[in-house]
């Protein structure tokens, strides 16, 4: 049986979203510490504003990325129909794990299969 990968966070639709996130990020008064986009998913480390909750954050990211997904790239419209980009899931972690081992983990994220460097969100 074969596996079927969707590699979609790749050339144009990478640097894009990385743009889009930071946008998003800006406008919710949140820093990015740490990020980075993999072929199917997002690693972020962030600082927030203590009013905001992490689910909010989450939230917000995902919806007004997806929504201006659609808008930019209306062919993901055929795979990703119903306005439904992302997953429902997310991890978050607020206490436990130390920020440096967090940074630590999300500098060492790559693919596999690939020896293209790593797109990131900080210098």
């Amino acid at each position: 049986m074969s596996q079927v990968s969707f590699r979609i966070l790749e050339g144009d639709l990478k640097a894009w979203l990385q743009k889009a996130i930071a946008e998003a990020c800006e406008a919710l008064d949140v820093e990015i510490v740490e990020g980075h986009i993999a072929r199917e998913h997002v690693h972020l480390c962030v600082s927030a504003p203590p009013k905001l909750s992490p689910a909010l954050i989450v939230q917000k990211i995902k919806g007004q990325t997806a929504e201006r997904i659609f808008r930019e790239f209306p062919q993901l419209t055929k795979r990703y129909w119903g306005k439904h980009f992302w997953a429902r899931g997310y991890c978050v972690s607020t206490v436990g794990i130390d920020e440096a081992t967090i940074r630590k983990y999300i500098k060492e994220q790559s693919d596999d299969d690939t020896s293209e460097k790593q797109m990131r969100f900080w210098k």
